[in-house]
């Protein structure tokens, strides 16, 4: 996956939220669709897609992440019960929406679960109650994490397929994981397979 160049400087929830608002004049619009493939094999999508199994079935989803667990009007209520007749593996997160929720704990176990699938040759439907903040901040971690993406690439790429507006909270975690990874050098092993295939 070709990438731009790091930036030197650290990310900001600021300089995230440009990203995601310039393709509607400074707006974060809400998805408009129930679910979009951002990722080969990988769906965000809102609470409505989540509980409709034929239509998982139907697009092929083998693996859930439901990023919005529990019964509160805030939540997206699916267990694992429910899938096993339809054969989808499910994983469930008991986040909020909140600014002062931290997801970052979540981050290594949610990016395994869809590795895991991708591996299988699965397919992956990450959900939240919308869709849009909290499945969406999973998925970025993902692509920074699995696939050495810096977070503003990761952030254009999924918006380019998907309306999404992680609260700003979670971009600040996103920016605190870009920073982590970066002072490791993980997103010069993208760099380094970018000047492979130029050189090839």
């Amino acid at each position: 996956m070709a990438t731009e160049t790091t930036p030197d400087y650290p990310c900001t929830p600021e300089e995230l939220t440009d990203i995601i608002t310039s393709p509607c004049g400074g707006l974060c619009m809400m998805p408009s669709d129930a679910y979009n493939e951002v990722f080969p094999n990988i769906f965000i999508g809102e609470e409505s897609i989540a509980k409709n199994r034929m239509g998982l079935k139907g697009i092929g989803i083998t693996h859930i992440l439901n990023a919005a667990e529990g019964n509160s009007d805030y939540h997206v209520n699916i267990n694992a019960e429910m899938y096993k007749r339809v054969d989808i593996i499910y994983y469930g997160i008991k986040a909020m929406d909140q600014m002062n929720f931290q997801l970052t704990p979540y981050f290594d176990k949610s990016v395994e679960f869809i590795q895991q699938a991708i591996d299988a040759g699965g397919k992956v439907m990450v959900n939240c109650k919308m869709g849009a903040s909290r499945s969406a901040t999973l998925v970025l971690a993902y692509l920074m994490i699995e696939h050495h993406m810096p977070v503003q690439d990761a952030t254009r790429l999924v918006r380019s397929k998907r309306e999404i507006c992680p609260n700003d909270g979670f971009m600040q975690q996103l920016c605190d994981l870009n920073e982590q990874l970066k002072k490791a050098g993980h997103f010069d092993k993208n760099q380094d397979e970018k000047t492979d295939i130029e050189h090839e």
